[in-house]
């Protein structure tokens, strides 16, 4: 099967692909504020003319190749890309100011490549057997991993858990907004003809991460860094720093692999969880935070196995759990194709064609990555009256292109202030995001099943694994309400003994 996969990736079509598709990721991952989601939102218009294979290709290999270019600018500047690649700012730069820059951004591009290539044969074995277990799902189950998704997400992103599960329950009415797929009725248009049709999620992303950030960046410009510079020749690591590197590498893999499967954030915790892993295993845990090889290596290492293991309940199931992975959901559903267990069966090209292009794309990301570091991180000098523009004009211009309307345009806009007010007032964006990706599949579950279960609620219950996973849901969510309660307790207490 999968040579089947490298048949068709092998094109000359798919390789341009992959390769812009890496380096568009690296540059966002390099250039910190717009994130991958936004570029791929921004993208998903233009990629309308090109063969879905093609298109996806490009979209995975933005998605993947942001974690290689995250690493650059927190070894080199001390300022993340990525929000997975901020614990790597600890020890990575701290090893550029004691000039082993280069040993640090090697040590981060091989664990990232050894991780990658860990991540996709795990996908590559795992994906087909639960594609497999979930043609017998039923609704029950499908709303089941939905709401058991939506509250670990909610639970895992930001400092407040009810700010997050408010923004979730938000972005489940915004995706109710339009036609009722099953009762063929309107809701929530007040009237207005355009959005019967519902608010295409596209427009949704395009605003919020798009055009909030561009917003935000004219309202407060950022201040120039000061770029630590790197020589091609220092770009080795010397026999210590490889060997310390070895098993941070190996773990960071394997417990980014398995956090991966986990609905939030997940390559953000897998980095972090693998720098607390090395810190306390570490026979030299004073070094952390001082320019330990282990804190590059691991958490490296950790987000880029992530991010391959988030493509398989896509894939398979057709959820996604993290906000990039529900980008590249929006490119299989524009190009006619539904992700879920039916894929491997009915697309094996792209089901196939995708896991074969990724790796060659880790392939090429291990190349670039070394050789260019210099010129990826020169790109933090851009001036942004020059950046920011060309970001405005390609959003509105990719939001037309949707659905040929000046109304999408105005939504762009309300979503774009909407991204901008959030992101000023330290809301997490995710957790809106996932609301309106998963709320369709909550509600479609709910409803089928109760109609095929005769209206009880039962059958959610009854059967194992729906019961299972809403069991494990709502002791989470009794968790939290505890943990409200006495952070709450705890705060009057402190009120009344400063009174």
């Amino acid at each position: 099967m999968l040579g089947q996969g490298f048949e068709v990736s092998l094109t000359w079509a798919n390789l341009l692909a992959a390769f812009a598709g890496v380096l568009i990721g690296t540059l966002v991952g390099v250039l910190p504020g717009l994130g991958v989601s936004g570029t791929i939102a921004l993208l998903l218009p233009l990629s309308f003319g090109m063969h879905p294979l093609t298109a996806l290709i490009l979209f995975a290999g933005i998605y993947y190749g942001s974690m290689y270019g995250g690493s650059t600018t927190s070894i080199l500047v001390n300022v993340p890309g990525e929000a997975a690649s901020v614990v790597t700012c600890l020890d990575g730069y701290a090893m550029a100011r004691k000039g082993r820059a280069g040993a640090a951004l090697a040590a981060a591009a091989i664990g990232s490549f050894v991780a990658g290539t860990v991540g996709l044969m795990g996908l590559a074995l795992f994906a087909p057997i639960l594609a497999e277990k979930a043609l017998e799902f039923g609704p029950p189950e499908y709303f089941a991993i939905a709401f058991l998704g939506l509250v670990i997400f909610a639970n895992l992103t930001g400092k407040s858990p009810l700010r997050s599960i408010m923004l979730v329950l938000i972005g489940i009415m915004i995706g109710t907004i339009g036609m009722d797929p099953l009762a063929g009725i309107t809701r929530f248009t007040f009237s207005v003809d355009e959005l019967q049709r519902g608010i295409d999620f596209a427009i949704v992303a395009m605003g919020i991460f798009g055009l909030g950030e561009v917003i935000l960046t004219a309202c407060h410009p950022r201040t120039a860094v000061n770029v630590q510079k790197v020589r091609f020749r220092e770009l080795y690591p010397n026999k210590t720093e490889l060997k310390r590197s070895f098993w941070p590498i190996i773990r960071g893999s394997i417990l980014g692999f398995f956090v991966g499967l986990i609905p939030g954030p997940s390559a953000t915790i897998s980095s972090f969880t693998s720098y607390a892993v090395e810190k306390r295993i570490s026979k030299r845990p004073l070094e952390f935070g001082q320019g330990a090889i282990e804190g590059v290596a691991g958490p490296e290492s950790a987000n880029n196995a992530a991010s391959s293991a988030n493509m398989i309940p896509l894939l398979s199931l057709g959820i996604p759990f993290a906000p990039a992975s529900a980008l590249l959901l929006s490119g299989f559903l524009i190009h006619g194709i539904t992700p879920g267990p039916t894929l491997v069966s009915s697309h094996p090209d792209i089901f196939w064609g995708l896991i074969a292009s990724m790796y060659i794309g880790n392939a090429m990301l291990l190349i670039l990555n070394l050789p260019l570091v210099g010129a990826f991180a020169s790109l933090l000098k851009t001036p942004l009256h020059i950046l920011m523009p060309i970001m405005a004009i390609v959003t509105l211009t990719g939001a037309y292109a949707l659905n040929n309307s000046v109304f999408d345009m105005v939504l762009l806009l309300i979503f774009g202030l909407l991204g901008y007010l959030m992101k000023l007032g330290n809301f997490e964006l995710a957790p809106l995001v996932i609301g309106i990706v998963l709320g369709p599949t909550l509600e479609k579950g709910v409803i089928q099943g109760l109609i095929i279960h005769d209206g009880s609620i039962w059958s959610f219950i009854s059967r194992p694994l729906a019961g299972s996973l809403l069991g494990i849901a709502f002791v989470i969510l009794l968790l939290m309400v505890i943990r409200w309660g006495i952070s709450i307790w705890k705060q009057r207490k402190r009120e009344v003994e400063a009174k």
